[in-house]
């Protein structure tokens, strides 16, 4: 049976006279749902927008930073803050391409553009910390300038740096807080689960990139006050390795989602326990899900149903159920149910 959500009115008022009402509250839930959808997404476009202006202001003043002090890890960090504003970029084009209607060619929406355009920014991060901090790292060990190194001007970037990526991150902290509270998960197991790539990217970007700053700062002290040039060097490479776990971390979240991910375990047992909850369900043979974008999600179930039942009860039940689903897990948009015979 096709997906429900759209049902001949006038037939289903012959079917069962209260049955209208159950569709006006189906249009309602959708309209909340969509409602909700674009608030989410209103949240996380202001979000990387903070977040893309903190990384440009930040990318800029590393870059003169290292240009004045000549310090390899003050390079790598701007390397770091040129990454996390493209990121942002990818992250805002995703949000506008996903958020486009439904078309005959693509029936269930651009929801996975956000995961295509997160696992695009976890390579450039990737690129970014593999090639040029590590590599600038390890060949200013090799070929040592040598000169003093201004680091007045390092520390006034470094903390400059600090405060605008502490302000990001409280803003990314704050909706994902905000986020938990609504899915009423831990923040940590939020993160862990959540499909929308968009602030939890953000939150370990600007995570990545206070520990970055810190990590610059200890390499640039310890080399002035050891005289040994080593450490700054030292400290890119680790700013490198660090930009390297964040993207490989990404790209591995992004790359499960991007390929056809299925829902929580937990979300898949409440599916199956609301349909069999109704009498006529003798099983659930078999339930597939699949994630369609941060807030969409697609469930396929073959029902054996008790004998006897008429086509009129069959059409009510699959509308019944539908709604049913979508209650129990909201994120459900698309519903597809299959009466299936019982095994022999």
């Amino acid at each position: 049976m096709a997906d429900r959500r759209a049902p001949d009115v006038g037939a289903l008022d012959r079917l069962s006279p209260g049955y209208p009402a159950g569709i006006e509250r189906a249009a309602e839930q959708s309209s909340r749902r969509s409602l909700g959808a674009a608030r989410d997404a209103d949240e996380s476009r202001r979000t990387a927008t903070i977040a893309l202006l903190a990384n440009l202001a930040i990318a800029v003043a590393k870059i003169l930073g290292g240009l004045a002090s000549g310090s390899a890890a003050m390079f790598a960090e701007a390397a770091h803050s040129l990454a996390d504003t493209t990121n942002q970029g990818f992250l805002l084009i995703s949000i506008a391409l996903s958020g486009r209607e439904p078309t005959p060619n693509r029936p269930f929406g651009s929801g996975q553009e956000r995961f295509l355009w997160t696992f695009i920014a976890a390579v450039g991060m990737f690129l970014a910390g593999a090639i040029f901090a590590i590599g600038w790292g390890i060949y200013e060990l090799l070929v040592p300038r040598g000169g003093e190194s201004r680091l007045l001007v390092a520390y006034v970037v470094l903390g400059l740096a600090f405060a605008i990526e502490g302000i990001s991150w409280l803003r990314a902290l704050h909706q994902t807080r905000g986020e938990a509270r609504e899915a009423d998960m831990g923040l940590l197991a939020y993160v862990r689960e959540s499909r929308d790539p968009s602030v939890k990217m953000i939150l370990f970007e600007d995570t990545a990139a206070l520990i970055g700053v810190a990590i610059a700062a200890a390499g640039i002290t310890v080399q002035a006050v050891s005289g040994v040039e080593l450490w700054d060097p030292v400290a890119s490479i680790l700013i490198g390795f660090l930009l390297v776990s964040v993207a490989f971390w990404m790209a591995r979240d992004s790359k499960h989602l991007l390929i056809g991910s299925s829902a929580r375990p937990a979300e898949r047992r409440l599916l199956e326990e609301a349909i069999e909850d109704y009498p006529e369900v003798r099983e659930v043979r078999e339930l597939l899900t699949m994630i369609l974008g941060p807030k969409a999600l697609l469930v396929a179930a073959r029902v054996d149903l008790e004998d006897g039942i008429d086509a009129a009860r069959v059409e009510r039940l699959s509308n019944e159920i539908d709604q049913r689903l979508r209650e129990v897990v909201p994120d459900v948009t698309e519903v597809f149910i299959d009466a299936t015979p019982g095994r022999p």
